[in-house]
């Protein structure tokens, strides 16, 4: 494990990213303080994250958002308070 200050980090970003990149752990730290610690990402599947949703998508209970029919949307309505012209 690596403790870096700020101040070196941001001097040496591309360098520290590579680090971790190749599995380094890495301590930000500030006055002493550890503040950060950068890591590689996970790659995790949808299925795997969210297994309810995709049994409710797979069910018909859960959709994209997008509605099917376009024209069942709210549309803008004018104001009708009678202060407004």
């Amino acid at each position: 494990m690596l403790k870096v200050v700020i101040w070196e980090l941001r001097n040496r970003l591309s360098e520290h990213l590579r680090m971790v990149r190749g599995g380094w752990e890495i301590l930000i730290t500030d006055h002493c303080k550890v503040v950060a610690e950068p890591r590689q990402r996970k790659k995790v599947s949808v299925i795997a994250a969210y297994p309810a949703l995709v049994r409710h998508a797979q069910a018909g209970k859960a959709g994209s958002g997008v509605p099917k029919r376009p024209e069942t949307c709210m549309r803008a309505r004018p104001c009708r308070h009678p202060n407004v012209a």
